[in-house]
């Protein structure tokens, strides 16, 4: 069987403090896009093996499929670790660029295996295991454009803004969440500003607070901003904690034109498209 791993772009990212568990505080803005990984599951003897051509997606247990995988096997009840299935992961989401593509394996690695598995779980149920995998996971349950809070796992869908296309400039370094995150805290000054009440029509107003600390530290990223700004984009932004920035655009001419007008070398330009709901639910059907 096979499923489809949607990513996703921050449209706004606000950190609100400091939770007593360690984690950040925050309030986000998710939207997801057709930019996808593919899963295919494989029934087969022996333990759960995790696969993929590219060499920097981890195997076996140092994959956060394998970490999913182990998660539903215990919720079912079962002992010991999973078994009688491979999965291959056919990567096309960058990695570590604030895509979600990881989250995403995850999410529909799950989907795949309640379907192989016979194993059938509320999404209730589904919510708890992926909560124990990310912050990000329980997103690519639902897709689409949602409000996160709390570590961004609690999740609110909102009405679906449409079709836009979008570039995405991936530069040829990464950026961890816990760095970006740790300079954030040394940096922050002023309290989070609040969602502008009609974001939908001022989507300028949209802003990421990992950006400042994060550009100061590669500028590159700062530079690619202000090129894709002059290519009159709807938004543009870094997408979570990065490296990753993108730019927003209602026709698909002139998303192509600005994808050839920001290329640079050393970056990696991708034009894709936001997913709506039903869209995204069509997209992460498991197949045959």
């Amino acid at each position: 069987m096979t499923v489809r791993a949607p990513g996703k772009v921050n449209l706004d990212l606000r950190i609100l403090g400091l939770r007593p568990d360690g984690y950040h505080e925050v309030r986000t803005l998710l939207q997801s896009i057709v930019l996808h990984d593919t899963i295919r599951l494989t029934l087969r003897d022996g333990p759960l093996t995790v696969r993929s051509r590219s060499r920097r997606v981890p195997s076996d247990r140092g994959n956060i499929v394998w970490a999913a995988a182990r998660a539903l096997w215990s919720e079912m009840g079962r002992a010991g670790h999973p078994h009688g299935v491979g999965i291959d992961i056919n990567k096309r989401i960058p990695m570590a660029g604030g895509l979600g593509g990881g989250s995403s394996d995850a999410a529909s690695t799950l989907r795949g295996l309640c379907v192989m598995w016979g194993f059938k779980l509320g999404l209730d149920r589904l919510s708890r295991v992926t909560a124990t995998l990310g912050s990000d996971v329980p997103y690519f349950l639902q897709g689409g454009l949602a409000l996160g809070i709390g570590r961004g796992d609690v999740l609110r869908r909102l009405g679906d803004l449409g079709r836009f296309w979008v570039v995405l400039a991936v530069p040829g370094f990464e950026v961890s969440s816990r760095a970006a995150y740790g300079w954030f805290s040394v940096k922050r000054r002023q309290p989070a500003t609040p969602l502008p009440r009609h974001w939908r029509t001022r989507m300028c107003a949209l802003t990421n607070d990992l950006e400042t600390p994060v550009m100061e530290r590669h500028p590159s990223l700062l530079a690619m901003v202000s090129q894709l700004r002059r290519t009159g984009a709807v938004h543009v932004a870094m997408t979570g904690s990065g490296s990753t920035v993108f730019g927003l655009y209602k026709g698909r001419n002139h998303a192509i034109a600005a994808r050839r007008a920001v290329r640079s070398p050393g970056w990696r330009t991708i034009l894709t498209r936001t997913l709506t709901f039903p869209e995204f639910r069509a997209s992460v059907r498991v197949e045959p």
